[in-house]
């Protein structure tokens, strides 16, 4: 028998006649049961897939009925019922590959694992066999239920990665020219997905058209930023950049990504698993397990913590690499190896998912910042994903508590955690690493090579001697080395390495030598960590002494290393460096990889300990942290520049090392500690990395107490800041800020300004307010075009603050200017966010959506997720003042995933506040009320500087209340907006609650009041907003009560009032 569903129905005997099923119910009946072949389906769930929201009053009998049709025309194409009663339902009694559906997926998951290993050919001609299968562009005959519906989106997305996945494979095969055309048409059908773009890039590039190449990659970033706010990925940016500097070879291998779920429309940049150079040899069983427990309950899995342990050097990490590069879900792989504080845990996660905080509108002094936990689960609460967490035993409670309530609070993700020992949580399976099987001695080539050890020892070898091979001359001494070596894989290569400089028998000699020495020493150790011990120590006595001086002095870096900062802090040439590290390189000893160095755990541990020993902690540490303040202090003025992205990625990829920097000088050398923080503050800030520095800022704090360092003050500054941004919780337990406010605010009250660090300008008015006006009112231009732009900008706010537009919109103007001709993205962001505000506020519609998508351009260069939500919000409410209810809610709803994804649990509110108003606007208040009562729930935490969002959610209950004619409960609602707003001194910000309130004046019979109340709020905002439908209709209501010249002159009354006038008034009213 053969089913068919993709794309075309049809039932098939074995002798290849067609069985005819009438009627599409029926035949909805049949698709519903092959889709579970062999399975039961239960008799809800086919109600539900048949009939969908409304099934006929007797379903069950609809059900049944339906079920004797489908098996009278079935009855007789097999000599058994096909369709099978089951105490759960009913059963499609076939062999699950007789279904296409089901072969498509077998053959998918085979061609992905083929490509995965590198059998490029195979992989090409199992995907091409599965994806003949198709026969249209949907599943047919699936109905229009929702787990319908879902069904036919998961095949969808199987179809298009397992396409992606054979482009992948002809690549590597040298396909390009043949390739460009269907990848032209897979892009251009899913122009939102970044892995089609960078095959096509590499297709063109290969058939000898980069300037295509070139092209495609400009009109995603187009796309992306378009559609998403997006920038490009950094793995197709990797491609552009390879095409720019003609280094891409023909065939690029690429290790294919993950199958996934569904599509993403705005995903958060995720750390994937590192990519591997070697092959994956061995562990066949313990990779089947870990994936059969990570998959679906129905086979044989449903856990939602496995644990991989076993001791160092026994191959965890590399196979949690390859169960997750199995997983058909999304992965985020955080490696916790370079890790020292268990109170950096969950930022170190949070930044695997690329989640950053908000750099537009970060919270201020009053404003307190979510917990890292918090926003780690409100970001992951309903992401299907699996969080792989390596090299977990030095920190197993600290991981344990994470772990714990990421399950309990995330029921979608799943974690494969690594570790020498178990995490002891609740529903933990295990899943131990026992060494590679290694054969009795005596036995044949062919036999040895049946076994892992071997087989792992042979791959290795050859890699560093091509011709050799394991044969009757080799078997006896490779035996021998992989029994000695008890299996381990680590051991097992760096004993192949030695091949390039010694013959396999001799390597077995000197590791048998070796083990006597060892046999005489301690005893306490477990034996396989006495065997890795051994042959890292014969690995390390092997070495010329200062290739041992090297080795030792690369221990300090926590998080790899470049060429230069090796020479550096190792004291090296650049000859020097390059022949050194390409010694340590060929003896396994360091990983090279796209210009980085890095060195495994194990190797890092054995060689700490030799450097303890040689007495060069304190030297080679002392110039680790001078390297890292050095680099710091360079890329710091870069930030503020043209070259912002270079650099931000630069000191991105060093941040592990810069963080053991800080934290090391916060230990040892406390003016050092506040000089790395004063020059990390931008990158933290302009990378979303709030809260990056709180723990060792506060912690430095404690150290140095109240007294500010002499001509340290400013650093002083920062260090207050950052350990703010963290919020009480995020900097460290028992930790309390109010003591270091008052130095902090008399160091600002006397600081000259401009200040050395210009950064500070800008966090201390996110911290307390705007900056006093001597710092930016008169004197000379400053110093340089970024300070100048930047004190325009606080010129601009204060303008603003202060009723005056058309000023605020010069200086916003004069600042954009500045920040372009430097090209700081942040500043740029900020200012045209004001300016399509103010465009919005004028009348200009189309030119504040314009400015609004040029700021999410910038915001999204920076990869400010959290920034991307803010801007959606605000053009949103632009687009709902202009009437566009539509497209204001896809913009709401943009909002609302781009602000889950980063974790940002104030966001969601404002979405509920604009979504509401949507509601009222339309003349739902039911709905309108329960949104903006869910948005004040939301932003009740005080966080995200939520004062204004609070008084708008209380604006807008008042109008509700309005509507209903409760004038007493919505002149209460106007009331407390307006409390909110003067208690915060935002004066422009109450103009909006004065407006609401003149309503509620109108309706009590008081249209002169209304009037004057429009004035005062028109004046306090500096213009009125005339084509706002509230504050239009309320003045269309008073001038058709009032005389032309009585409502003119009320109206005039309340625009000339002062900001001191509008507040007694205002305390009257």
């Amino acid at each position: 028998m053969w089913f068919g569903v993709l794309g075309e129905f049809v039932v098939r005997r074995d002798d290849g006649s067609s069985v005819a099923v009438r009627g599409p119910r029926a035949r909805s009946l049949l698709v519903l049961l092959a889709l579970e072949a062999g399975r039961p389906v239960t008799v809800d769930s086919l109600i539900e897939g048949l009939y969908g929201d409304h099934p006929p009053g007797d379903a069950l009998n609809a059900l049944q009925s339906q079920v004797s049709r489908l098996r009278r025309d079935l009855r007789g194409a097999a000599p058994h019922e096909l369709v099978e009663s089951h105490p759960l339902g009913y059963r499609l009694a076939v062999d699950p590959d007789s279904v296409d559906a089901h072969r498509f997926e077998r053959l998918a998951a085979e061609g992905h694992r083929q490509l995965a290993a590198g059998d490029h050919a195979a992989a090409a001609a199992t995907l091409r066999q599965a994806l003949d299968l198709w026969q249209g562009p949907v599943p047919v005959e699936l109905g229009e239920a929702a787990t319908a519906r879902a069904r036919a989106h998961r095949l969808q997305d199987l179809r298009l990665a397992a396409a992606e996945d054979r482009a992948e494979a002809e690549l590597a095969l040298g396909g390009h020219r043949e390739l460009v055309a269907e990848l032209q048409q897979l892009v251009a059908a899913h122009p939102l997905r970044e892995r089609p773009r960078g095959q096509l890039m590499r297709a063109l590039y290969g058939s000898g058209r980069r300037a295509d190449a070139l092209a495609v990659y400009e009109d995603a970033r187009r796309t992306l930023a378009e559609e998403l706010g997006n920038d490009p990925s950094e793995e197709l940016a990797a491609v552009h950049l390879a095409v720019l500097r003609g280094e891409l070879p023909p065939a690029t291998r690429a290790t294919p990504a993950p199958a996934p779920a569904a599509p993403e429309p705005a995903t958060v940049g995720r750390t994937g698993p590192p990519a591997q150079l070697t092959t994956f040899v061995g562990r066949r069983d313990e990779l089947e397990r870990v994936s059969r427990l990570l998959g679906p309950l129905d086979r044989g899995g449903g856990a939602r913590l496995v644990t991989v342990v076993g001791s160092g050097g026994s191959g965890k990490t590399r196979l949690a690499i390859e169960a997750a590069g199995r997983d058909p879900g999304g992965v985020a792989f955080v490696d916790l190896g370079g890790l020292r504080d268990g109170g950096d845990l969950p930022r170190q996660v949070l930044n695997a998912f690329g989640v950053r905080e908000g750099v537009l509108n970060a919270g201020g002094r009053q404003s307190q910042p979510p917990d890292t936990v918090e926003r780690l689960v409100a970001a992951l609460s309903d992401t299907d994903l699996l969080l792989v967490l390596d090299n977990c035993e030095h920190m197993v409670e600290e991981v344990a508590r994470l772990v714990f309530r990421l399950l309990t609070s995330c029921p979608r993700i799943r974690v494969l955690a690594t570790s020498r020992e178990a995490l002891g949580i609740t529903g933990e399976v295990l899943c131990p690493v026992p060494p590679l099987a290694a054969p009795p001695e005596g036995v044949s080539a062919a036999e040895a090579l049946e076994y892992p050890a071997v087989r792992l020892f042979a791959d290795r070898a050859t890699a560093v001697r091509p011709d050799f091979t394991v044969d009757a001359a080799t078997v006896a001494p490779v035996v021998r080395v992989c029994r000695a070596l008890d299996g381990l894989p680590l051991a097992i290569e760096l004993a192949a390495a030695r091949l390039r400089s010694l013959p396999v028998d001799e390597v077995a000699a000197r590791l048998d030598d070796r083990f006597r020495l060892l046999s005489q020493g301690s005893r306490t150790a477990s034996p396989r960590h006495q065997t890795l011990r051994a042959v890292v120590g014969w690995s390390w006595d092997l070495l010329e002494e200062d290739e041992q001086r090297l080795a030792r002095r690369l221990t300090v870096f926590a998080g790899g290393f470049t060429l230069d900062a090796a020479g550096r802090v190792c004291e090296l040439s650049d000859a020097e460096a390059v022949e050194r590290l390409t010694g340590l390189a060929d003896k396994s000893l360091i990983e090279g990889d796209g210009g980085r160095y890095r060195m495994l755990g194990t190797v890092r541990a054995f060689c700490a300990e030799r450097l303890a020993k040689a007495g060069e902690e304190e030297e080679v540490h002392g110039r680790f942290t001078e390297y890292f303040l050095d680099l710091a202090r360079t890329a710091e003025p870069y930030l503020r520049s043209a070259d912002q992205l270079d650099w931000l990625a630069r000191l991105a990829a060093e941040d592990a090392n810069l963080q053991a920097a800080l934290h090391r000088a916060v230990r040892t050398d406390q003016e050092t500690a506040f000089r790395l923080i004063a020059a990390l503050t931008g990158y933290w800030w302009l990378r979303g990395l709030r809260g990056h520095g709180a723990v060792a800022a506060a912690e430095l704090l404690r150290k140095v107490g109240t007294a500010p360092p002499q001509g340290l003050e400013e650093e002083y500054v920062l260090c207050v800041l950052n350990a703010a941004a963290g919020g009480e919780d995020g900097a460290g337990g028992g930790f309390t800020l109010q003591p270091y406010w008052q130095p902090a605010e008399e160091i600002m009250a006397e600081l000259e300004w401009p200040p050395r660090h210009p950064f500070l300008t800008v966090l201390w008015g996110m911290g307390t307010g705007a900056p006093r006006p001597s710092a930016l009112t008169g004197g000379p231009r400053r110093p340089d075009p970024w300070s100048d732009a930047l004190t325009r900008l606080g010129r601009g706010h204060m303008a603003l603050f202060g009723g005056e537009v058309d000023e605020a919109a010069r200086q916003f103007e004069d600042s954009l200017a500045g920040f372009r001709s430097t090209g700081d993205r942040w500043g740029m962001a900020l200012c045209l966010a004001e300016l399509a505000m103010l465009a919005g506020w004028r009348g200009e519609g189309q030119r504040s959506m314009a400015l609004y998508d040029e700021a999410l351009e910038s915001a999204g260069q920076l990869g400010a997720v959290e920034d991307l939500a803010d801007l959606l919000c605000r053009k949103a409410d632009g687009l709902v003042r202009a009437g566009d209810f539509a497209a204001a809610r896809t913009a709401y709803e943009r909002a609302a995933r781009t602000a889950r994804e980063a974790g940002a649990p104030a966001l969601p509110a404002a979405v509920e506040w604009g979504l509401g108003e949507i509601a009222r606007l339309s003349g739902d208040l039911t709905e309108a009320r329960r949104l903006m009562e869910a948005a004040l729930a939301g932003c009740a935490t005080g966080w995200f500087a939520v004062e204004e969002l609070r008084a708008r959610v209380f604006v807008a209950l008042g109008r509700i209340a309005e509507a209903e004619d409760d004038t007493a409960r919505a002149r209460e609602w106007h009331q407390r907006a307006l409390n909110v707003m003067i208690g915060s001194r935002n004066l422009a910000g109450a103009a909006g609650a004065v407006e609401a309130l003149a309503g509620v004046v109108l309706l009590e019979g008081d249209p002169e009041g209304a009037a004057l109340l429009l004035g005062l709020g028109a004046g306090l905002r500096g213009i009125s907003l005339d084509q706002d439908p509230d504050v239009a209709r309320t003045m269309r209501r008073a001038r058709e009560l009032l005389s032309p010249d009585a409502y003119e002159a009320a109206y005039r009354r309340g625009r000339a009032m002062t900001g001191e006038e509008a507040l007694a008034f205002l305390g009257r009213a």
